[in-house]
């Protein structure tokens, strides 16, 4: 059974005055819209429609979709297969909030065709290679490329583990079980993305196999721990190197962004075929933790848990130095240190004295300490971006950012400033970041294109997150500045409204620009991907990904059963 509850959907409409934030029994403050701008297209004949929003409810099928709605706003000079979004059961008296079950909705969804190609790839499994650099299960893994070959999938993408190809000693690289994949990838004719990974993998959600970083890197790590991130309790976090040695020689005579360089720069020598040849369409350099451009501030092994604002991580005597200089040319010796009321990782952003309405992130010191903890971010890029340039001269580089959404309608923004993302509601701290990428003409990558903020708000109410509003802030900082903006999904998505929302983020409605995503990664490649249902929604996406027609625009999938009288799309 399939039931629609009423809430307060009248919020998509410019036209309103409903502030979310005000609803919500939390010390918030609404900084930004609820929803970006481009929902401004919504129409009169629109609005009597959406005083309610549509609500699904699912089994438990890994087969699933729910009900979409907010792709299927028109304009007039958008092209739709009919003229009505909802069916006349559905547009009953709303006034008296009353359910409305197992009756079939007759829901429109945006037409896509002719739209543009947007290149989708596809993420392969973290353990693809092995410790050994051996190409697990390449069998399997070939026939699972053929099958994405056969939807006209562009490419796949694979990171290469700085702990698997320079494991054991400096400077030696094994890069044997890479060559076979790529063989395979370029024999199929699809294209790669390959990942620079310099991070572990195995410390968060979605890892399913342990790669450490290189072991000679452990070893200097007993003897001076401070090469890794440190939070206020001297907790280690090994996910990566801590930025603060990227000009240190600390790493048996090399620097960190050297160790890099060397790293990068036999990567191209050894693959330069793949290079010449065009395979390789895009290098991922990473730059941090899941090899996102971020601090690791909120750690699972150390108690994180979400929405918890998370932990400054700049308490190595490397950061630490840094931010005394700092203060001594700011002139102000004594802010040489980080702020003590910031909370711990499982705080809410009223609970401190630090991120509360009005509170010292937004003092004189406070201003002080972002700007240092956010610019050592973006420096850190800007080094390692340049060098990259140098060893990948004429191939398109990109740069990863993750979406913290969870705080973003509070007036501190507290996650992202923890994550050195110093973004409160009023200053942008994604153009600096923007900017930088320009600088080196290197593509943007941000995830959670697939989340919507109105679930989110149902799921973890408390978190005050708004996905939409910061995708489309990222989205437009990397656009004013004229660099491709590419992204992937934040967590597996099977359904129909996932990818509609992806689809929504990847082509915005009338955009007077035409500006569109540059590339979409798919997250990732798995047994559920490959299931039947799966597989042919995945398709289906694809094709409207790609700018092709499809003939069931009007089919919407219900707990995971699709009407048996439209024809699966082949």
């Amino acid at each position: 059974m399939v039931i629609f509850t009423s809430v307060e959907f009248q919020c998509l409409m410019p036209q309103c005055s409903f502030n979310f934030a005000s609803s919500l029994s939390a010390p918030a403050v609404l900084c930004r819209n609820f929803f970006p701008a481009r929902l401004n297209y919504c129409n009169q004949p629109l609005i009597k429609h959406c005083q309610c929003r549509l609500r699904g409810i699912l089994n438990n099928s890994r087969c699933r979709t729910r009900i979409y709605t907010s792709d299927m706003v028109r304009d007039a000079g958008e092209r739709f297969e009919d003229d009505s979004l909802l069916s006349e059961d559905l547009t009953g008296d709303s006034s008296d909030n009353k359910q409305v079950s197992n009756v079939p909705p007759k829901l429109q969804e945006r037409d896509f065709t002719d739209t543009p190609y947007v290149p989708v790839y596809v993420m392969l499994p973290l353990g693809t290679i092995n410790m050994e650099c051996e190409l697990v299960y390449p069998d399997e893994l070939m026939n699972q490329l053929r099958t994405l070959k056969s939807v006209n999938v562009d490419g796949v993408m694979v990171d290469c583990w700085w702990g698997i190809v320079e494991a054991n000693v400096p400077q030696q690289y094994n890069w044997s079980g890479y060559k076979r994949l790529f063989q395979m990838v370029r024999d199929l004719k699809l294209k790669l993305q390959v990942v620079m990974s310099f991070h572990k993998c195995g410390a968060n959600v979605g890892d399913d196999v342990h790669i450490p970083l290189p072991q000679w890197i452990i070893e200097i790590g007993h003897k001076n721990p401070d090469i890794f991130f440190t939070d206020r309790e001297g907790r280690r976090n090994h996910e990566c190197l801590t930025w603060g040695i990227d000009k240190e020689r600390v790493l048996r005579g090399r620097t960190a962004v050297e160790v890099y360089f060397d790293y990068m720069r036999s990567f191209r020598v050894e693959f330069d075929e793949f290079f010449e040849d065009g395979v390789i369409s895009e290098i991922e350099i990473g730059l941090g933790p899941c090899g996102e451009l971020r601090y690791p501030s909120y750690p699972a092994k150390h108690g994180w848990r979400y929405p918890g604002i998370g932990e400054f991580q700049c308490y190595d005597k490397y950061l630490m130095k840094s931010l005394e200089k700092a203060a001594e040319v700011r002139g102000h010796s004594f802010w040489a240190r980080v702020p003590n009321n910031a909370g711990s990782y499982n705080d809410k952003p009223h609970e401190t004295r630090f991120f509360c309405d009005g509170g010292d992130y937004d003092s004189y010191y406070g201003r002080f300490f972002l700007n240092w903890y956010s610019r050592v971010l973006v420096d850190h890029g800007d080094r390692v971006l340049a060098l990259a340039n140098l060893a990948f001269e004429g191939t398109p580089i990109a740069a990863k950012l993750s979406g913290i959404h969870w705080w973003y309608k509070t007036a501190s923004h507290a996650a992202e400033l923890t994550a050195g993302f110093y973004n409160p509601c009023n200053r942008d701290g994604y153009a600096p970041i923007a900017s930088m990428l320009k600088k080196h003409e290197a593509a943007l990558n941000f995830t959670c294109v697939e989340l919507r903020t109105l679930d989110q708000y149902e799921d973890f109410p408390e978190a005050l997150a708004d996905p939409e509003g910061l995708v489309w802030q990222v989205l437009n900082a990397a656009w004013d500045v004229s660099i491709p903006v590419a992204s992937e999904n934040a967590l597996p998505s099977y359904d129909r409204e996932g990818y509609n929302k992806i689809l929504e983020n990847a082509k915005p409605f009338n955009d007077p620009d035409g500006r569109h995503l540059s590339a979409f990664t798919y997250l990732r490649l798995s047994p559920d991907l490959m299931e039947r249902c799966n597989f042919i929604e995945f398709e289906r996406f694809v094709r409207r990904m790609h700018g092709e027609a499809i003939s069931d625009l009007n089919v919407i999938f219900l707990n995971g059963v699709r009407d048996e009288n439209v024809a699966f799309s082949t």
